[in-house]
């Protein structure tokens, strides 16, 4: 009889089993296997990724400003050089005897001025002297009028006086003449002094563009001449020859493109982190000190503004990150990647961004309530269908429901994207996979599964 008890329990138990086990496989039937997360509060970042290259801030190539054989090269290629400091000599020999022959010509045209001036000043002391006797002479002569008129000189005395006072003003007059030849003198004098200081001027700048000097304090980061060779400055549209490139290499910068999608977004002093190709594991910080206006098309690297034609190929813009302490041993033209904090928002609730779909506002309508939807598919046939998508998430609900939920973004992170309304922290929402985000179907039974993930994680 006891035995008899214990086999109705025992049977019992097990019905209950099948029953509880029979209802959990109904209750499965249908449901879609997903992958879940939850919504969290942290840190998010949004970057702009661009790549380029290592440029000091400044830069210059020292150009041939003359024509003639290098002589002397005094630096060597990586070699640092102070401003001022001589950089390359060209041969000079007709240059030099050029300025010492204008020299001399100006000395001669200084000394004529001199003669010139002194012979002015002889004249003027003439005039004078002639003047003064001129004025004795008219005198003299004006008195012998009076006297001759009351027949107190003889005519032989009034002629006299008549003669003197004649030859006193001629002799006045020829003063006079040779002051103003003198003055014209002295003037075409002063005249050839300044044509032989400008000549002077001229042929020391063909002088000094002989010697090459270092433009400011920087490093010799090109050097493609030896001596011997012959330089030739540019004509026309034809470029000169390149001596040197000088660099000041005590600010560095990474000057990266943009792409025309993610400019609007970068702004001056930004934060950066730049990584180069040449140095492997590590990062420097820097900022953004110039954002250029001009489009850069990235197939030939020319700005719109010079392109003749409307292409609409993909553009970047100039962007150039100041590295605030460059390594010493950077060179330009190293390849660099700047990834630049555009914003950056503190205790945000996130979500990964693959959470995120879409959905069609009347499907939803329509999956809500089904009856209501039969009744509006006689109207909907036949009208235009409107864009009515709806951005949001899948949450999870205590029943194990889908439930769409719209939501609101902000700024996007590396893997998160803040959400501003619609969902609160600790929410479980829908993560994955894609097919399921895709076709899941609002209100529909869900079955947690994140294996998948946790060995895609790992």
């Amino acid at each position: 009889m006891k035995a008899k008890k214990i086999a109705l329990i025992v049977g019992i138990i097990v019905l209950l089993g099948a029953i509880v086990g029979f209802t959990v496989n109904q209750s499965q039937k249908g449901s879609v296997t997903v992958q879940s997360g939850k919504v969290v509060k942290q840190d998010i970042s949004s970057t702009v990724t661009a790549s380029g290259q290592i440029k000091p801030k400044t830069i210059v190539n020292v150009g041939a400003n003359a024509m003639g054989r290098i002589v002397r090269l005094f630096v060597k290629e990586g070699e640092s050089v102070k401003k001022g400091q001589v950089l390359a000599q060209l041969e000079n020999i007709q240059s030099a005897a050029d300025v010492e022959m204008t020299r001399a010509t100006l000395s001669s045209a200084q000394t004529d001025a001199i003669a010139a001036e002194a012979a002015l000043n002889t004249a003027q002391a003439q005039l004078k002297s002639s003047t003064a006797d001129l004025e004795r002479s008219r005198l003299d002569y004006q008195r012998a009028q009076g006297l001759y008129k009351d027949q107190l000189i003889s005519k032989a005395d009034y002629d006299t006086k008549k003669a003197a006072f004649e030859v006193a003003d001629a002799v006045h007059a020829q003063d006079v003449a040779r002051v103003a030849q003198a003055k014209a003198q002295v003037d075409s004098a002063h005249g050839r002094v300044g044509q032989a200081r400008a000549s002077l001027v001229r042929v020391n700048d063909v002088l000094s563009k002989t010697t090459y000097s270092a433009p400011f304090n920087g490093t010799v980061t090109n050097l493609p001449v030896h001596e011997g060779e012959t330089v030739v400055m540019g004509i026309q549209n034809s470029p000169g020859s390149t001596l040197m490139t000088v660099a000041d290499m005590s600010i560095i910068t990474a000057e990266v493109q943009v792409d025309e999608t993610d400019i609007v977004n970068v702004r001056l002093d930004q934060a950066a982190e730049v990584t180069i190709d040449a140095l492997p594991n590590q990062t420097f910080k820097g900022k953004v000190t110039e954002i250029g206006d001009n489009a850069i098309i990235r197939s030939t690297g020319v700005s719109t503004s010079q392109s003749l034609s409307g292409s609409q190929e993909a553009k970047d813009f100039k962007v150039v990150v100041t590295l605030l302490d460059p390594p010493p041993n950077l060179r330009p033209g190293l390849s660099a990647t700047a990834k630049i904090t555009t914003g950056t928002v503190h205790d945000a609730l996130a979500i990964p961004i693959q959470a995120l779909t879409m959905r069609d506002k009347n499907d939803l309508e329509a999956q809500k309530n089904p009856k209501a939807a039969k009744k509006d598919v006689s109207v909907a046939i036949g009208s235009k269908k409107e864009n009515n998508d709806i951005q949001g998430v899948f949450v999870i609900t205590s029943n194990k429901k889908a439930e769409f939920r719209k939501v609101e973004t902000g700024i996007t992170g590396t893997a998160e994207i803040q959400v501003k309304s619609g969902l609160k922290e600790g929410d479980e929402i829908i993560t994955g996979s894609f097919k399921v985000l895709k076709t899941i179907r609002n209100g529909a039974a869900v079955k947690i599964d994140n294996s998948v993930q946790t060995k895609t994680e790992s």
